[in-house]
């Protein structure tokens, strides 16, 4: 017979300074192994826009922590405290990390694609390829999924506008989104590193 599984949750708030490190010392003290991490986050609080579609430097800033600099904390500190057990890193992206927002697709495209979204996306790519670098020494691989705008999140008009500025002519279905997360944490994908998927109905190939 296999192994029973079994869930451990825990609930910190990486935003705040040394929560990761709290984390990874409460997994050692339960002698938990972490082989896979999935650093997957967003809060719509974050990408408020003014009435001339500016972002607030806390906004912005508040964004940039939550897409980069907490994943970067969880990530080395894992890997500082379970380097032989980590074997994958795999961060949420977004096509708007790789390209810039269509302006077609919105009717206030200012105000309705908050700037600090993609920014931050776009930095969550490059850390990918940075920390794919410097953890390549013990066997981690780092990689990255820039999903693309997902169905039932939005209303018939912005879902037959997106439909014709996809090459697939869809928003992507909700059942979509496990697959390229499964290829990447499985022995399949082990020659790759540092890369960004864009699984996005070909978004961003035009």
């Amino acid at each position: 017979m296999g192994e029973q599984a079994s869930v451990h949750g825990f609930e910190y708030d990486l935003m705040q300074p040394r929560n990761s490190e709290r984390l990874v010392e409460e997994l050692r003290d339960q002698a938990l192994n972490v082989n896979h991490l999935v650093n997957n986050a967003r809060s719509l609080s974050f990408l408020a826009m003014n009435e001339f579609g500016v972002a607030a430097r806390k906004d912005f800033m508040a964004e940039y922590l939550m897409d980069v600099i907490a994943p970067y904390e969880l990530s080395t500190a894992l890997w500082r405290s379970q380097p032989t057990a980590l074997r994958t890193i795999t961060n949420i992206s977004s096509q708007y990390g790789v390209v810039a927002a269509t302006p077609a697709l919105y009717d206030d495209h200012a105000r309705q694609s908050p700037i600090q979204y993609g920014v931050a996306k776009a930095a969550l790519n490059h850390l990918t390829k940075e920390l794919a670098v410097r953890l390549a020494d013990d066997d981690v691989r780092v990689n990255a999924i820039a999903y693309g705008g997902v169905d039932g999140r939005t209303d018939e008009a912005f879902k037959a506008r997106y439909s014709k500025l996809a090459p697939a002519g869809k928003m992507l279905a909700e059942e979509e989104l496990p697959g390229p997360l499964e290829f990447l944490v499985s022995e399949q994908s082990s020659a790759m590193t540092g890369q960004i998927i864009q699984a996005d109905g070909g978004w961003t190939i035009w």
